[in-house]
């Protein structure tokens, strides 16, 4: 798994995926650009993210908050005082870690050894092998899973009264080592605040202090009042919007998967209170169906019901993915209470309510919130998509099977010469079907590297205009995914790659939707 990390890495600044910021100044710690194939591919993902949580909801509008906000903002919310990460150094190395992070680290080698049993055991039955019995009666299981489930446990107590000793004794006692220097001799747990510091003024040492912000759900809530009045919204109802936060990460590390500047897509659902755990369930399904229609399988995700609730929520769970790297959250959904509009309100000083005219009550709304990570949902998609493949003419080829809706390129169009009228004729399609789909014009190379090219970044359909297009106005089209190819005329060509459009996934979640309990 290390190994195909590193070649999705490796792939992403090959391809014009994603570069290291300033890369030509040897780059800046865990800060990242986005090249033209990443910027069409988030481009889309955030597109769709918008079409199904938006436009398919009538009940949910659009902000775009501003990244600098006031200072009380964050005072009220609680990130100046418990914005906080307990961390820990390890002498030898002079690396530093996140505490909770090692300990569930721990958690899951556990869990990963009692699978391992599995597994072998499996191998060695076979077809007379009874899972569910072994993993209840084996003693090796059964060991590994219970002192998995007690140390959860203890994490889970240290972390709720933030007893950071706690916190490190766990580490010393469970014999956690650092991966550089691979000892164990740590410093004290310590807490460290993750949010960027500015100023706002002409005059540096004048100005007032601000913050970058550290998330955008808090835009939301402070513009509660001036979208319910203007957008005319009844609740329950939606705020939704997309943008980027800042966290001065302890530990910025995994590439993209956690970064100083990233970009979040979040929504806030305000209710009636006594029934947020109906909505929270409801939006738990939804987001769930939501990225199982990308079409990715279905063992790639799943829900972690959190241990230590934030201090604002009643209730919360992640969506994980199975990144090369194991399985870490990729979507949060949030139970928040009425924690947020109260705070706000009581520092502001403006009444924060909504006049409910069903049981002529003015009352603070309940807050269910779904929030995603751009940066992971890309890096998770292009971790499962990129595959090597042998092919039965004994050659590989490195294919990257986004769903087509998703790929950067949608159609590469390809003459088979740059001579004899075909560059020309293959212009012409290009012209005509570029006002709906992403295309890419390429005529260097043989036919064959020139597809491996398009395979490499995920394009969906090549289509090779020869000389026979000259005489019958018909091109082969190419699959990325079966390299299969047809003859179609290019009348036919829009019908043909209806399943690039975003549309054609919206439908997929609409039906997965339909099947829905709620």
């Amino acid at each position: 798994m290390d190994d195909h990390f590193k070649k999705v890495v490796a792939h992403c600044k090959e391809y014009g995926f994603v570069f290291r910021s300033s890369d030509i100044y040897d780059g800046l710690g865990a800060v990242y650009d986005y090249g033209p194939y990443g910027t069409s591919l988030k481009n889309k993902l955030r597109a769709y993210w918008w079409k199904c949580m938006v436009q398919l909801n009538e009940e949910v509008v659009g902000l775009d908050s501003a990244i600098f906000m006031h200072p009380e903002v964050w005072k009220a919310s609680g990130h100046v005082d418990a914005f906080n990460d307990p961390l820990i150094d390890n002498k030898d190395s002079k690396k530093r870690y996140r505490a909770d992070v090692l300990i569930e680290e721990q958690i899951e080698k556990l869990l990963g050894k009692a699978d391992k049993e599995v597994a072998k055991a499996a191998k060695k039955f076979a077809e007379g092998f009874d899972e569910a019995l072994f993993r209840e009666t084996n003693p090796r299981v059964l060991k590994y899973n219970e002192a998995a489930e007690g140390l959860r446990e203890r994490y889970a107590a240290a972390a709720e009264k933030n007893d950071l000793t706690e916190l490190y004794n766990i580490i010393v006692e469970q014999g956690i080592k650092c991966p550089v220097s691979g000892s164990g001799n740590w410093t004290d747990v310590r807490q460290f605040n993750l949010m960027f510091g500015t100023r706002l003024g002409s005059v540096s040492d004048e100005g007032l202090e601000l913050y970058l912000r550290p998330e955008t759900a808090q835009g939301i809530f402070v513009n509660y009042l001036n979208v319910q009045k203007t957008a005319r919204m009844r609740i329950p109802f939606g705020i939704a919007q997309t943008g980027k936060a800042f966290r001065n990460e302890i530990v910025a590390r995994q590439f993209i998967f956690r970064m100083r500047e990233f970009e979040q897509m979040e929504m806030q659902y305000f209710v009636r209170p006594g029934t947020e755990m109906e909505w929270y369930a409801h939006w738990k399904e939804a987001r769930l169906n939501w990225h199982l229609s990308l079409g990715l399988d279905e063992t790639n995700y799943r829900f972690h019901d959190h241990d230590k609730l934030a201090h604002y929520a009643n209730a919360a769970a992640d969506i994980e993915f199975k990144f090369p790297f194991g399985f870490k959250e990729l979507e949060g959904i949030h139970s928040r209470t009425d924690f947020d509009l109260k705070r706000h309100g009581e520092f502001s000083g403006k009444k924060i309510t909504y006049f409910d005219p069903e049981i002529d009550e003015h009352y603070t709304p309940y807050v269910v919130e779904t929030s995603i990570g751009l940066d992971r949902l890309f890096l998770g998609l292009l971790s499962a998509c990129l595959q090597d493949e042998q092919l039965e003419d004994g050659s590989s080829r490195t294919v990257l099977r986004l769903p087509k809706a998703m790929a950067p390129i949608q159609v590469a169009i390809l003459p088979l010469l740059k001579k004899d009228g075909l560059p020309e004729k293959a212009r012409s399609i290009q012209k005509e079907l570029s006002s709906r789909f992403e295309i890419q014009y390429d005529d260097k190379d043989a036919i064959g590297r020139r597809y491996r090219r398009q395979d490499a970044i995920g394009t969906p359909y090549c289509i090779t205009v020869d000389h026979q297009t000259l005489e019958d106005d018909a091109v082969t089209i190419r699959d990325r995914d079966s390299m299969e190819q047809q003859r179609i005329p290019v009348s036919q060509l829009g019908a043909a790659l209806a399943d690039t459009d975003l549309l054609f996934l919206v439908e997929k979640y609409n039906e997965r939707l339909s099947k829905s309990k709620f």
